[in-house]
């Protein structure tokens, strides 16, 4: 069912609990308690309360409130290892993985009390988070969109593939792409918005908005109101 106007969003929040927090607290400040809201992706990695996001994001969608959560890349890299056996993402770039320092999977592993050393074995550390887990947390984001698709705007974690038709973006492009959506400066078929490159804060573009304000990063999580075809950030 389409969303009331205006609609909210929250950008990459990347394990930051508190800033998730004060989000929703703005929002619901602002908006009332029934705000639509899109999450944008990227709840996890690098900040140290990937589960706890996880939990809230569940909470939040339990109590019947209109939320939208997507799937961001690293996400996906964490539904990837959890499968049996571990998947490797591959738009990964060479020599990364996502226990690799820029990545933030090692301190997404610690919010489950899985420890990740180099004298392990890359099989003692997926025993151990298949025990430690929670099923509905896999089974949570296995099933993330990877876009939401209203009225004049949709709204993806990366963004899209110009020139290409929104019904055949690839999820590879949705959840990863970078430089060529974000060099295209010509109308896209609608209002983009998107996370996935951090900047200083919510920016908007002729063509798109990015909400990726850098919380992976120690930034503010800073969420917008977007309504007829403008942005409004929040504080």
């Amino acid at each position: 069912m389409p969303f009331s106007l205006p609609i909210y969003v929250i950008g990459d929040i990347h394990g930051q609990l508190a800033a998730f927090e004060k989000a929703l607290r703005a929002i619901e400040e602002d908006g009332g308690t029934n705000a639509p809201i899109v999450i944008i992706g990227d709840l996890v990695d690098r900040g140290a309360d990937s589960r706890r996001v996880i939990d809230l994001a569940m909470e939040q969608q339990a109590s019947g409130k209109p939320i939208v959560v997507l799937k961001g890349n690293h996400d996906r890299m964490f539904e990837y290892f959890m499968q049996s056996p571990p998947r490797h993402d591959p738009l990964l770039r060479v020599g990364h993985h996502w226990f690799h320092e820029a990545l933030g999977g090692v301190e997404t592993m610690a919010s489950y009390s899985v420890e990740v050393r180099e004298d392990l074995q890359l099989r003692q550390v997926h025993e151990r988070a298949l025990e430690q887990v929670p099923e509905e947390h896999v089974a949570f984001l296995k099933t993330l969109p990877t876009h939401y698709d209203q009225g004049e705007v949709f709204f993806v974690h990366a963004g899209i593939r110009p020139n290409i038709q929104l019904e055949q973006q690839t999820e590879d492009d949705l959840l990863w792409i970078r430089k060529e959506f974000l060099d295209f400066a010509a109308p896209h078929p609608k209002l983009i918005v998107h996370g996935h490159t951090p900047e200083k804060g919510p920016k908007q573009y002729s063509n798109r908005i990015n909400v990726d304000g850098g919380a992976g990063y120690g930034r503010p999580l800073v969420p917008v109101a977007i309504e007829a075809g403008e942005m409004r950030a929040l504080f």
